[in-house]
């Protein structure tokens, strides 16, 4: 079992029967109260971040989670579906509602790493880990207007997957972009049209 002093970023702990990864961790002090954690959770069933506070009293067990090489094959009726890199046979679907908003990210053949979690004897595959940074073809851009940097000088584009990203007015139609898949942030530009 772990404890309070055990948490730190990345943990895999069980809350309530649902394995969640720890996000981030800070310390409480409370004048003579005791102290307390408070830390950003989430979920690898659901893909929900959420905070949460514990005691030192809460103990948690350690979530057996094995992590796999995988690849996205493509979407349908409300499925996503993948196989095991280097084992196409070796196929799985999740539901959209599981990746969330990180689903607008996916491109074909894409490599992304799955979770299975392993509890008593079965393993079953929760949700799917994207690369934190990928590469992007621009499929849409408005044109650069002269003199317009009124707003920082970004404009929005369009990326393959359908995904909307502010990018610097340079960035133009099959230009190929990297973007960071957990802000949705521009990166910067991998390929000039």
């Amino acid at each position: 079992m772990l404890t309070i002093n055990d948490l730190k970023n990345g943990s895999l702990i069980m809350i309530e029967g649902d394995p969640y990864v720890v996000m981030s961790v800070s310390h409480q002090h409370i004048g003579r109260g005791g102290s307390s954690i408070q830390t950003r959770v989430r979920n690898l069933r659901s893909g929900r971040v959420f905070e949460k506070n514990f005691k030192p009293a809460d103990e948690f067990a350690e979530a057996e989670i094995e992590k796999m090489p995988s690849r996205f094959l493509y979407k349908g009726r409300g499925e996503i579906w993948f196989d095991e890199s280097g084992n196409p046979k070796n196929r799985f679907a999740l539901k959209e509602e599981v990746l969330g908003e990180s689903e607008i990210y996916l491109k074909p053949n894409m490599e992304v790493t799955a979770i299975k979690l392993m509890q008593g004897g079965e393993e079953k595959i929760l949700n799917v880990e994207l690369p934190i940074k990928a590469e992007y073809r621009v499929v849409e851009a408005p044109p650069a207007i002269r003199g317009n940097t009124a707003q920082g000088g970004t404009k929005v584009v369009t990326i393959e997957g359908g995904a909307t990203v502010n990018a610097p007015l340079f960035i133009n139609q099959d230009d190929v972009i990297r973007i960071n898949t957990q802000t949705g942030e521009y990166v910067e530009r991998v390929e000039k049209a």
